[in-house]
């Protein structure tokens, strides 16, 4: 017999298509989902994006045909559909749950989609944590949604890319000194690697890092580069550097604790290459306290963004210290920002765009889903390189984790590519006391 499972309002936000994703068990939408989705319908940003789209499915499914008492097909080897009136609680819970709020009337509903399929399993699945408890509370069945949701192991692999091991001095002399700098992969490897592989050769109480380069089946030196200013202090940002800098790898993922170094060497390497793209585009999730927009600032848009790209401008004038005001590189960054070359723009606005020749730089990536990200590089054009960074730790939705948001789903399923590379940075270079803090408290 098939299950059946109750939509929260925000697993539709989270993806649109997630009443497909439940093989031949049926759906059940309450209405109050459906009234909370109208309030989304309008705005360009994604969660507005997912609720028109989720819409016009439903429009589609029901087209000419009403809900029966099972509701309307899904397609084939799916189940079935049916959006679900409001249905209060039963007396015995009705001084459990006195608010009436939508939350309260999705679970009420869902108690009596259980109630009234006796023999079926029925569940609530919601991202919101106190809706589960509450439902647990309830004693009704609740689920995260775990579409997109990496594993553990896969977790644990993500900040262990880098492979140690200890090497001869002859193979680092020809690996460092050679005539390309660079080892058959045979030497280090008993298989090939996977394209963009780190390596960190350890002898004589120093390591050597090294990238295993895909298009000439070689283990290539990573060389220690400095990037407008900016050089690498650990060999995970030696690592991060390379890749921000290498031409043939247009999409890059910065991962690591705050103070690491993730957006300086990101900004860093986009003005490095300023005269190789057409623009550099800086952008960060506006994710803020009480669910303000953007839209209840003052001013244009430049002044609504201000306070959300704050850092971004703190790391750029950490970059044009380390030249004095009247220098060339001083200069440039000012020009640069007054031409709007080195433009700082609202994610909000990048869907239906196409971005050719661009530096595109995404800070705060772990506050955006597996969809939203999707969303971004699939704008990218020709010429165009990408970089995200984050922090999957320090993350400020309200429906994602550091196991489903975008950052992570980005670097497990891109993984193995030749044209992406992802770096965790462990070491913080801010400060000791940034450093010490972040490990403490």
């Amino acid at each position: 017999m098939a299950k059946i499972f109750v939509l929260d309002t925000n697993i539709i936000l989270h993806d649109y298509k997630s009443v497909k994703q439940f093989q031949e068990n049926d759906i059940v939408i309450p209405i109050a989902v459906i009234e909370e989705l109208d309030k989304f319908k309008k705005g360009n940003d994604a969660l507005s994006f997912n609720a028109r789209a989720f819409m016009r499915e439903i429009n589609k499914l029901t087209d000419r045909q009403k809900f029966g008492p099972r509701g309307v097909p899904l397609g084939e080897k799916l189940g079935y559909i049916k959006i679900e009136p409001n249905h209060p609680f039963t007396p015995e819970f009705q001084d459990l749950f006195k608010d009436d709020i939508q939350d309260h009337r999705i679970l009420s509903t869902a108690m009596w989609v259980r109630d009234n399929n006796p023999g079926q399993f029925v569940a609530l699945v919601t991202k919101d944590i106190n809706l589960r408890l509450k439902a647990k509370a309830a004693g009704m069945e609740a689920q995260d949604y775990l579409r997109g949701r990496v594993d553990d192991e896969v977790m644990e692999n993500l900040e262990r890319e880098v492979i140690i091991q200890e090497a001869g001095s002859d193979a680092l002399q020809r690996l460092c000194y050679g005539q390309d700098n660079c080892l058959p992969w045979q030497e280090v490897s008993a298989k090939e690697p996977v394209p963009n592989q780190l390596y960190k050769f350890n002898f004589g109480g120093s390591s050597v890092c090294a990238r295993y380069d895909a298009s000439r089946k070689v283990i290539a030196l990573v060389r220690t580069r400095t990037a407008y200013g900016i050089r690498p202090r650990n060999d995970e940002q030696v690592f991060a550097l390379d890749a921000c800098l290498n031409p043939s790898i247009p999409l890059v993922s910065l991962t690591g604790g705050a103070g690491t170094g993730k957006t300086l060497l990101a900004l860093a390497s986009a003005l490095e290459q300023a005269d190789d793209f057409d623009q550099i585009i800086l952008s960060r999730p506006t994710v803020v306290l009480g669910g303000q927009d953007i839209g209840f600032l003052p001013g244009d848009q430049k002044s609504k963004m201000s306070p959300y790209v704050q850092p971004l401008m703190d790391n750029l004038e950490v970059i044009r210290r380390c030249f004095k005001p009247s220098s060339k590189q001083a200069q440039k960054i000012d020009a640069m920002l007054r031409e709007e070359k080195l433009l700082i723009s609202p994610l909000a606005y990048i869907r239906g765009r196409s971005l050719g020749k661009v530096y595109f730089i995404v800070d705060e990536a772990q506050n955006l889903t597996p969809h939203e990200v999707k969303t971004i590089i699939t704008r990218a054009g020709e010429g165009t390189k990408m970089v995200f960074t984050g922090d999957i730790f320090q993350i400020d939705q309200p429906y994602l984790d550091q196991w489903s948001n975008g950052l992570t789903h980005l670097g497990e399923k891109m993984k193995g590519q030749s044209l992406f590379q992802h770096v965790f940075l462990r070491k913080g270079e801010r400060s000791e006391l940034s450093e010490v803090a972040a490990k403490l408290l």
